[in-house]
């Protein structure tokens, strides 16, 4: 059994219209999920692996990712990393002020995060929170970093779009070693 916490107005979105979406994630996840009223969420499942990343879905929902987003954590090659953005700022407004450069003008850097590294990058409360494959949420969690650090907007998508390049570069590569892999993908 795994116990997760998320925020109260979290709740609504993992439970879904009429529960809707608590369904179709149990039915998806092979999981139970009891949802108390604070925001508890017990998570219960025969197999620890089922259980594990049916855990990882619910926190992703938590940290402001919609549930088809956080879907995505069932497949063995998904992860989810969580920053929480309260151990490396002591005031709200640098906490504040970080949260916006990350987000951008009208969520514009958010959205070349996303973009360049095929990973999905939520801001909410006091994390930011990035799901993908190990080498897009690397990428991602670098650009962010960069962010956090105080780099340059100009600087961290430079270093997105080298990323990216070489993220292609790394596929086509694999591709031509491994021609069988193409109706994989």
């Amino acid at each position: 059994m795994q116990l997760v916490n998320i925020p109260l107005e979290r709740v609504a979105v993992l439970v879904g219209e009429k529960g809707r979406d608590k369904r179709r994630l149990e039915r998806l996840c092979q999981a139970k999920f009891k949802v108390g009223e604070e925001g508890t969420v017990e998570i219960k499942a025969k197999d620890p692996l089922c259980e594990w990343r049916a855990r990882d879905v619910v926190v992703a929902i938590g940290r402001g990712f919609s549930p088809s987003r956080a879907l995505s954590l069932i497949d063995e090659d998904f992860y989810l990393k969580v920053i929480d953005l309260r151990n490396l700022f002591d005031s709200n407004n640098d906490m504040m002020r970080v949260k916006g450069r990350i987000i951008g003008e009208k969520g514009r850097t958010r959205a070349i995060i996303e973009q360049c590294s095929d990973a999905y990058v939520s801001v909410y409360g006091h994390t930011i929170a990035i799901i993908g494959r190990v080498d897009e949420l690397a990428l991602a969690e670098k650009a962010i970093e960069m962010l956090l650090d105080g780099s340059m907007h100009t600087t961290v998508y430079k270093f997105l779009e080298a990323g990216r390049r070489r993220l292609n570069d790394e596929r086509h590569k694999l591709w031509e070693e491994h021609p069988e892999r193409r109706d994989e993908a």
